[in-house]
């Protein structure tokens, strides 16, 4: 008799401890069912819209694959990613004889630095970038590019917080294998957050090494809002 009830009891404590498990959010940046990645996961974040510019020394066919190592995927690109970008570049960087720069989003682990950076206010953030892309290694129509898209979506807020993400922090979550590797690479991503006032303890400025832009090379920029 006793053992019976020990039965009967065990039922609905197995029920309950089954619905508490399943109410606890599965925390991975691993691709699922759901097409976005940062449902149940809050280490998750989104970079939005990299550009790649690719400049080879003479024209080529040129494949590019992207892995995230710590897990992630591609949201959305231009021209369409599926398993890989296999394009045709020209000197003057028109690719496929149509796009100035491959396009994707993503979204993938928050790895990024708030130790360096700069606070700088809204209505200097055209100034800001201009230079700040200038002395990074960006130039011309690339720096137009970022201005023409980005300052009219930082708006919301008296002053931004910017973080640079240099290519070491950013291969830790987005690498980027070339069927022929360039001979220069750039990649910077700021990572932005809105502030409404100017903060007591202001970040760290970093160092700016300048990239060289030589032989065969590529630049990318993105943009991480927080």
């Amino acid at each position: 008799m006793k053992m019976k009830s020990i039965k009967f009891f065990g039922v609905p404590v197995l029920l309950t401890v089954l619905l508490i498990i399943s109410t606890i959010p599965f925390q991975s940046c691993e691709p699922g069912e759901d097409e976005n990645i940062d449902d149940g996961c809050d280490t998750c974040l989104t970079l939005y819209k990299p550009n790649i510019y690719i400049y080879p020394t003479e024209s080529m066919d040129l494949s590019l694959n992207i892995n995230f190592p710590l897990g992630g995927e591609i949201i959305t690109s231009i021209p369409e990613y599926g398993t890989g970008w296999d394009v045709f570049v020209d000197t003057n960087g028109l690719i496929d004889n149509k796009y100035k720069y491959l396009f994707y989003e993503s979204s993938q682990p928050d790895v990024w630095q708030q130790d360096y950076g700069w606070i700088i206010k809204k209505t200097d953030l055209i100034d800001f970038f201009n230079k700040n892309l200038s002395d990074y290694g960006f130039f011309g129509q690339e720096i137009q590019d970022y201005i023409d898209y980005w300052i009219p979506r930082l708006t919301d807020f008296e002053f931004y917080a910017i973080y640079p993400q240099n290519s070491i922090i950013i291969e830790k979550v987005i690498e980027f294998y070339f069927s022929e590797n360039p001979d220069n690479l750039l990649r910077l991503f700021y990572l932005i957050k809105g502030l409404n006032d100017m903060p007591d303890i202001k970040p760290v400025e970093p160092n700016i090494k300048t990239f060289e832009r030589k032989d065969f090379f590529v630049v990318e920029w993105g943009v991480v809002l927080k």
